[in-house]
């Protein structure tokens, strides 16, 4: 089995749910994508293929999940209320 690289043009992010999990952050500019890859250890478990124009949506949605204020349950309305 072989094992890609670390990026040349991008980043990793050490996860904080599970020894040895990674986020590869990878630009391919030869072939017009930004690859996101989960790993686990030495091991590849998936992948998502990005066109340069989705990248600012996904940078808008992380920020927007990092940075949304946390709603408290009795916020939310119960489904059986009449209200």
């Amino acid at each position: 089995m072989t094992v890609s690289p670390l990026p040349r043009l991008g980043d990793v992010v050490l996860g904080r749910d599970v020894a040895g999990r990674t986020l590869r952050i990878s630009g391919h500019p030869a072939s017009g994508r930004v690859v996101l890859s989960i790993w686990q250890d030495a091991t590849c478990k998936a992948t998502v293929r990005l066109a340069p124009e989705d990248v600012p949506h996904v940078v808008e949605m992380l920020t927007r999940a990092a940075v949304a204020p946390a709603v408290a349950t009795a916020d939310v309305p119960d489904a059986g209320s009449a209200g």
